[in-house]
């Protein structure tokens, strides 16, 4: 769906979830169709900002027309790769990794907790929506038996390579890591590194400098 020789910005991917998420909230309120100026005018990016990241993938919309609503959430929803589902596991049950395991969202986009993973005996053989905390110990062979595509590191720093080492070792491609570090990994996996700190300073920068 890329157009050929297209080199797509990590900029342009990022916005994507945001567009297909607009779009759902239209679905749900009944609207057919939608032209850029509308889309800019609820999400915040221009028109032209818009339609050049589309054109991107392909032509979508017509002149004087816009954009068929459902066709291009389910569009966008393809390209980002949420046409099937994939395999995780979280590794850290503490409250994040709870949190995330909790999180039903996820499972309705294709991403599916069928593991989780901890070093604290007191956790292990508990169970979280019906996923049983397990040794960590135990993650490498159950990644190799269970075809796990992603892995979600919920650990202190201390532990976060360790784990992203174990995880590519025994195949998993692509990583979400929500420790406090940055890993290092083959060139053949996928790391999302979430720094919530990192964040929450942009936001006391953003007040503190506020006019």
């Amino acid at each position: 769906m890329i157009k050929e020789n297209a080199k797509i910005s990590m900029a342009v991917i990022r916005r994507l979830p945001k567009y297909r998420r607009y779009l759902s909230e239209l679905l749900e309120k009944g609207r057919e169709r939608i032209s850029s100026k509308e889309l800019s005018e609820l999400i915040g990016f221009t028109a032209s900002q818009i339609r050049q990241d589309l054109n991107n993938f392909g032509g979508f919309g017509q002149q004087g027309y816009g954009y068929k609503v459902e066709e291009l959430y389910k569009a966008i929803g393809k390209i980002l790769g949420l046409d099937h589902s994939y395999n995780t596991i979280i590794v850290g049950a503490g409250n994040l990794g709870q949190a995330i395991a909790n999180y039903t969202n996820f499972d309705k986009a294709g991403f599916i907790p069928i593991g989780m993973f901890d070093i604290n005996p007191k956790l292990i053989g508990l169970k979280i929506r019906d996923i049983e905390i397990m040794d960590a110990d135990l993650m490498g062979d159950f990644i190799k038996q269970n075809k796990v595509d992603i892995g979600i590191i919920c650990t202190s720093k201390e532990k976060a390579q360790s784990v992203a080492e174990v995880m590519a070792t025994n195949g998993i491609k692509g990583i979400w890591n929500f420790a406090p570090t940055d890993i290092q990994a083959p060139s053949d996996v996928v790391v999302e590194t979430v720094h919530l700190s990192e964040s929450l300073y942009t936001i006391s920068f953003l007040l503190k400098h506020h006019e």
